[in-house]
């Protein structure tokens, strides 16, 4: 979720006060790392983005076949995103959105 500056602390605090999701992020590493919380086997990613007014929900798909998933997105019409947020290097994966406007990552699977 990518949730605006003037509404980051107190959305962090709901999910991690008020619901008391089981917090991932490594103990110690808030401020290095995106906080993240066990969401009903779903991970929550809550990132703080500057210049938004509103949050935005992101979603991540995962395949085995990366080249075969882009190729499957491109004949079906949907355009790639990769202008979005840039990946770390050596990062396979990219962006794309749906019909709604909702951006998905589309990432290979490591551990296979």
């Amino acid at each position: 979720m990518k949730v605006p500056t003037h509404e980051y602390q107190r959305t962090l605090a709901f999910y991690r006060e008020m619901l008391a999701l089981a917090e991932l992020t490594p103990a110690g590493a808030e401020g290095e790392h995106t906080p993240r919380f066990d969401f009903g086997g779903k991970v929550l990613w809550l990132d703080c983005v500057p210049g938004i007014s509103q949050a935005e929900i992101w979603l991540e798909v995962v395949t085995d076949e990366l080249e075969s998933a882009a190729a499957r997105l491109e004949e079906h019409g949907c355009a790639r995103r990769d202008e979005i947020e840039p990946l770390p290097e050596g990062f396979r994966a990219f962006w794309i959105s749906s019909p709604a406007n909702i951006i998905h990552l589309v990432s290979e699977d490591t551990a296979s």
